[in-house]
């Protein structure tokens, strides 16, 4: 199969001229945001405490055993 030729896709950078502007979060969109990013918050603190307290057990539970 020596005589095949391959040919690749070319890729184009696509970029658009000019930039979107960026619009103006509103009051409610903020407030959401700030409630998700407490939720978040809240949730990486459970885990951090969860790996503080049984990290050598956390881990024992992803390694791999005979092959699987």
């Amino acid at each position: 199969m020596p005589n095949q030729e391959h040919s690749r896709p070319q890729r184009r950078d696509e970029t658009p001229d000019e930039a979107p502007e960026p619009t103006a979060a509103t009051p409610e969109a903020t407030a959401r945001k700030d409630a998700l990013d407490d939720d978040i918050d809240s949730v990486l603190d459970e885990i951090d405490g969860v790996l503080e307290a049984n990290a050598e057990e956390f881990v024992r539970g992803f390694v791999q055993k005979g092959g699987q």
